[in-house]
């Protein structure tokens, strides 16, 4: 680590080889990309580790990862370059929507079980958990099971402390549901412990790792795809299938689509804005959860 800090003017561009290393640790770490023409993320998402290293460059961040001594550098790189732009409630009729797809499969009889797949910081699955409270003790309906992943250990931690700035509570968060799920603890909003249990948070790699075990009714996977190639989309697509009770039900985000990219999904007939496998692949192995 140098002896002095950096100087306050800009840091100098970072050389190729630089760039080259650290997107190629994203893609490695997480399947996700960084295209050349968006190389100018590198420097804006790793200047608060620059100034906590107290480095003046990329370049020098690089030498510490490849040198070795560290082994918790990359982990820091991989988790800055992360996008986890995330908020409660987002897209608001997904929800709506989602609410009678659940009301529906609850007519099976089996416990309900619903993995936000990236799920960032947690708002995702907290908002989830927040409406099914709600709709529990409006009508005695029982809270599925909610299952929330993401790859970043930092973005779990935080999650788990459903702990959140001003800024970040007023995002999609009505205030009605913020004085009645939340304290406020300082400048932070912190979620009470009867809501955080709803949900179980694990870090899961979504391009590497099995999804957790069980079969769902519902899987949330919204914005993460926007960045994995088409052959890793694949394996997702794949991980997701095999994680789906029959019936089940996939959500995107709005701008994504499984047109063209996968046989595994197609638009669901029941439920606009929302993905099913088809019917006929209730007998494709590639389908078949281990044990089923």
């Amino acid at each position: 680590m140098p002896t002095t800090a950096p100087s306050s003017s800009p840091a100098p561009a970072a050389s190729q080889a630089t760039i080259d290393v650290l997107t190629a640790l994203l893609e490695a770490r997480t399947g996700q990309q960084i295209a050349a023409y968006r190389s100018w993320r590198l420097d804006t998402a790793l200047k608060p580790l620059l100034r906590e290293r107290q480095l003046g460059s990329l370049d020098e961040l690089v030498a510490q990862l490849l040198a070795g001594k560290d082994r918790e550098i990359g982990e820091h790189i991989v988790d800055a370059l992360l996008n986890q732009e995330t908020s409660f409630y987002r897209d608001a009729q997904v929800f709506e929507h989602l609410v009678a797809a659940i009301a529906d499969a609850e007519a099976a009889g089996h416990r309900i079980r619903i993995w936000c797949a990236g799920c960032s910081t947690g708002q995702e699955p907290l908002s989830l958990a927040m409406l099914f409270a709600e709709r529990h003790e409006t009508t005695g309906a029982p809270v599925p099971d909610i299952i929330a992943t993401d790859v970043s250990g930092a973005a779990i931690a935080r999650a788990r402390s459903g702990r959140f700035t001003q800024f970040e509570i007023q995002r999609g968060l009505p205030i009605r549901r913020m004085m009645r799920w939340f304290d406020g603890v300082g400048a932070d909003w912190v979620a009470k412990p009867e809501l955080v249990k709803l949900v179980t948070f694990r870090r899961v790699n979504l391009v590497s790792d099995a999804a957790p075990a069980g079969r769902f009714d519902l899987v949330l996977c919204r914005n993460v795809l926007l960045y994995l190639t088409a052959e890793t989309k694949l394996r997702v697509f794949s991980t997701i299938a095999r994680a789906l009770r029959p019936g089940g039900l996939f959500v995107m985000g709005a701008g994504e689509t499984v047109s063209g990219q996968t046989p595994l999904f197609e638009p669901s007939q029941r439920y606009r804005g929302f993905y099913e496998t088809p019917s006929s692949s209730t007998g494709d192995p590639r389908l078949r959860a281990p044990g089923s």
